[in-house]
């Protein structure tokens, strides 16, 4: 017989299920075949730093007449991350059982070892968030209020035709140096707050809203000022005040490893009056860059010299951020309800302490959400093993292992493993920071997820193609074809589903700029935006979507299905990519669709590259 000795999946090899709270009873088992002669097993639990620990394991019973089950419960003691295998004793030497497969071990000594996530006894995660859907908005180009501006920068490039194709015009260097305005601002996202509140929005998530001098404003002038072209303090606190009267809260994009060299602190074009560190060693602000020969060599983010590097664990620019009066509390204080961390793996451990305190004393129920492109559990920067998900930095992060996986199945079709990617997120982050995942397909720094489709990926993310857009007809439809059956399984899957601004509305554009176009007002798609709005509801009708267990059963042919259960609940999704109807047997009877799809008895009837959504009644 075939024995899988273990799997860390499997509650009864392992319980409870995923990483665990310091403090919490884990049990694990092991099955061995009587064949092998087993005279003794124990659990060895290495910490990242080297230290072991070996824990014997009981012999539990026999089980029928080929199988020995050998136990362990141990106390996970102190947040960390481990690392684990077992040893088998036998008469003639012994034995390891180890890791293939992500999940399921193997009698040899040739596999990895099992992660093991502990995390902090009293980590908690903001509740508003959690079965609820983000909504990512690129400020310059979602709604423009029709209020004109005062103050604004003369080197700006003002556009007046709305919907117009973005400027990009790079010298013989590929530098920009030109960066156009549609004048998008916040005035006009509160006109829209009854749409966005249609769609199922809980939490609109803003790319750089703070004084710059690009569209984009990753290149930060002045944290303390709202951009002239979007508005006004007062406006700020407005569209919060109001977006929270519709159950709707608004997280900023803080980009604290860098500031633009056009910028109050750095003033490398002298734009400012006080001097910043480029201009005068005396500045308040020149400790906190990283000069290699003043002014002009100076660190900078990827080798970008119009965004010099912070020195992040400087103590003056820590008080700056974090202080009492600092930068985080100022716009909490505003109204916003949490903060998206650029580049969160290029911020030190020291600062996302600091900010996390800072945030949570100010407001606890606030949301703080990394930009982390990797398996955030286990992620290595600065040298080191990271603690983002362990309970004293991140709440979450934006779930890009979700985002490749449902991308690459629907271009590819290739089923197999897509659950199983699933379940290791699931199992190696803490449940808390697992339920407000940010779930997105598309954003402001990938192609637009219709041309992504439409394409199979041909403009998925190469900077030097520059696809502006412009899909055939039937390019188009099967797109939108696809972003359906796509859209049904991200808004069913563990985590929060993120929608990227105009996706819904079926925005056509390649990469950066051209991902960022207007928002087309007027020239919706309103098939598409009527399914999003159904999604929308679906999250909000049914409470499974809010905490709901992931359930695996089956990803292969062309076809995923899994089942969220909890809160008296079975939702289950089947997606098939094949480009022909299938018939798909359903694991029992009770089943009824949600999306209108035929059923009769065990057999679900659907239709070629679509979604069906089922409910067990």
């Amino acid at each position: 017989m075939d024995f899988i000795p273990y799997n860390s999946r499997l509650t009864y090899h392992k319980s409870p299920f995923g990483a665990v709270r310091e403090g919490e009873r884990v049990t694990m088992r092991i099955v061995l075949p009587r064949s092998l002669g087993c005279t003794g097993a124990s659990l060895i639990i290495d910490s990242d730093g080297g230290s072991s620990r070996v824990y014997p394991m009981t012999w539990e019973r026999m089980e029928r007449t080929d199988e020995e089950w050998w136990r362990v419960t141990f106390t996970a003691e102190r947040e960390g991350l481990y690392w684990y295998r077992f040893a088998v004793a036998r008469r003639d030497g012994g034995k390891l059982i180890t890791c293939f497969e992500n999940s399921a071990g193997r009698i040899s000594p040739d596999g990895t070892s099992f992660q093991l996530t502990v995390y902090s006894a009293d980590m908690t995660t903001p509740d508003w968030i959690k079965g609820s859907v983000i909504y990512q908005i690129f400020p310059d180009r979602f709604n423009f209020s029709g209020k004109e501006k005062k103050n604004i920068p003369a080197d700006r490039v003002i556009r007046s035709d709305w919907g117009g194709r973005p400027l990009w015009e790079p010298d013989s260097e590929g530098r920009i140096d030109r960066y156009d305005f549609f004048k998008g601002d916040l005035k006009g996202i509160e006109q829209k707050l009854d749409y966005l509140e249609s769609l199922g929005v809980g939490c609109i998530y803003l790319n750089p809203i703070f004084e710059a001098q690009s569209n984009h404003r990753y290149d930060t002038a002045d944290y303390e000022r709202i951009d002239p072209l979007l508005g006004t303090e007062a406006d700020f606190r407005s569209l919060c005040r109001n977006a929270e009267k519709r159950g709707i809260r608004i997280v900023l994009d803080g980009v604290f490893s860098h500031t633009g060299a056009d910028s109050v602190y750095f003033n490398k074009n002298g734009r400012y009056k006080s001097p910043g560190a480029y201009n005068s060693e005396a500045s308040p602000y020149y400790e906190w860059y990283k000069f290699k020969h003043y002014p002009d060599d100076y660190a900078c983010w990827w080798g970008v010299d119009i965004l010099p590097e912070v020195d992040e664990e400087n103590e003056s620019y820590l008080r700056f951020i974090a202080g009492e009066g600092g930068v985080l509390r100022k716009w909490l204080r505003a109204g916003a309800s949490g903060w998206r961390l650029d580049v969160a793996d290029e911020l030190p451990d020291k600062f996302l302490d600091r900010l996390r305190l800072a945030v949570k004393a100010e407001k606890p129920d606030a949301y703080i959400l990394g930009e982390v492109w990797e398996d955030a559990s286990n992620k290595i920067s600065y040298g080191e093993r990271r603690r983002y998900l362990r309970g004293a930095q991140l709440d979450s992060v934006m779930n890009y292992p979700f985002a490749r996986l449902m991308t690459d199945f629907a271009i590819s079709g290739k089923a197999e493993g897509f659950n199983d990617t699933v379940e290791q997120i699931c199992e190696n982050y803490p449940k808390p920071s697992v339920d407000c995942l940010m779930n997105h397909i598309g954003t402001h720094d990938t192609c637009r997820i219709l041309n992504m489709l439409a394409t199979g990926g041909e403009y998925h993310s190469d900077p030097r193609e520059r696809y502006a857009g412009g899909l055939t007809p039937e390019q188009a439809e099967r797109g939108k074809r696809l972003l359906r059956m796509i859209s049904a399984v991200q808004f069913t899957l563990p985590g929060v589903p993120c929608v990227y601004y105009g996706d819904e509305a079926g925005i056509d554009g390649g990469v950066d700029p051209f991902n960022r176009g207007c928002y087309p007002w007027g020239n919706e798609d309103e098939e598409l935006i009527a399914h999003y709005k159904f999604l929308g509801r679906l999250r909000k009708e049914h409470p499974v979507f809010k905490e709901g267990e992931f359930v695996p059963v089956s990803a292969a042919l062309g076809c995923v299905a899994f089942e969220r259960r909890g809160e008296g609940e079975r939702i289950m999704t089947v997606a098939n990519r094949n480009e022909h109807p299938i018939v798909y047997v359903l694991p029992e009877e009770g089943w009824s669709s949600l999306t209108e799809e035929r059923i009769g008895g065990r057999e679900l009837y659907l239709g070629a590259e679509s979604t069906a959504i089922l409910i067990f009644r």
